[in-house]
């Protein structure tokens, strides 16, 4: 869900440029400062991304830039002449200099100055609104492009879960064999003080063994990870959709550590865990 876009364009003497940053988000947060007076456009633009974005922290600008003078000058050609004309004609009196042309352009009215034409609110409008289009397509892509990587990276992760759920399935620890001699020892160590019921004793290690069976565990892992496949060929807005998924595999994982009663599997849990929590974390930035 991270992008940037810049869309700047000229209407008139007012240089215009509209800026999109998109971070990370639960949910869709569309932050917008525009100058005064351009309120309405500013909305326009925020429902432009609100109806095109899921999710992401969004901060939308518009900067109007208009030189500080925009003014042109004009020398009155026709009065100028006309000027000259009787200057030339009236005979200078004595210890008087003659008319230069720095005191003619010096006559009011010879040079005439005039600012330049502010743009028309509705063509600035219109500019601006088309800018828009191109600033949402332009993040959209930019999104877009970071969505590839990351569905590389996820794919990754993903099979790197079922590598390890596969693992602990297969580990030896789980086999029938491995458990029943595991209670045997734990059940003739307990039975060397004597003074203790050999069939309640027993009993309660079959009862200790069932609950330490990560077989629900990885059953739900498997069916999770088939959920997550599904989705990343599915597409489109999944983001909070796998983010549900990477909590149930983080709580699957959690468990399967907590049950685990040999060294290898908790190993196995651990590392689990760990890609599960990097599973996590990226799901963030999907849409």
């Amino acid at each position: 869900m991270t992008g940037f876009a810049r869309a700047t364009g000229t209407t008139g003497p007012v240089q215009w440029a509209w800026e999109v940053r998109s971070v990370n988000g639960r949910g869709l947060d569309v932050r917008l400062r525009v100058p005064n007076g351009f309120e309405a456009v500013g909305e326009v633009a925020r429902t432009a991304l609100q109806k095109t974005l899921a999710r992401g922290q969004c901060q939308l600008s518009l900067t109007l830039t208009k030189p500080e003078t925009a003014v042109r000058v004009r020398v009155n050609e026709a009065l100028l002449a006309s000027l000259a004309a009787a200057v030339a004609r009236v005979p200078v009196p004595e210890g008087l200099a003659p008319a230069t042309m720095d005191g003619l352009l010096g006559i009011r009215g010879v040079i005439e100055s005039e600012e330049e034409a502010a743009p028309e609110t509705d063509s600035l409008a219109r500019d601006l609104a088309e800018g828009v289009v191109r600033l949402v397509a332009d993040l959209v892509e930019a999104r877009r492009a970071e969505g590839r990587e990351l569905a590389a990276i996820v794919g990754g992760q993903v099979e790197r879960i079922a590598a390890l759920t596969e693992a602990a399935e297969a580990n030896p620890a789980r086999k029938p064999e491995a458990v029943r001699a595991r209670l045997a020892a734990s059940v003739a160590s307990l039975l060397e003080g004597g003074g203790l019921d050999a069939d309640r004793l027993h009993q309660e290690a079959v009862l200790l063994a069932a609950k330490a069976d990560v077989r629900e565990e990885l059953d739900r892992l498997r069916a999770h990870i088939g959920a997550v496949r599904e989705l990343l060929a599915q597409g489109g807005a999944i983001g909070r959709r796998l983010d549900f998924l990477a909590q149930e595999l983080g709580r699957e994982s959690n468990t399967l550590c907590a049950k685990a009663n040999d060294v290898s599997l908790s190993r196995i849990g651990l590392d689990l865990k760990a890609v599960v929590e990097q599973f996590r974390e990226q799901v963030q930035n999907v849409e």
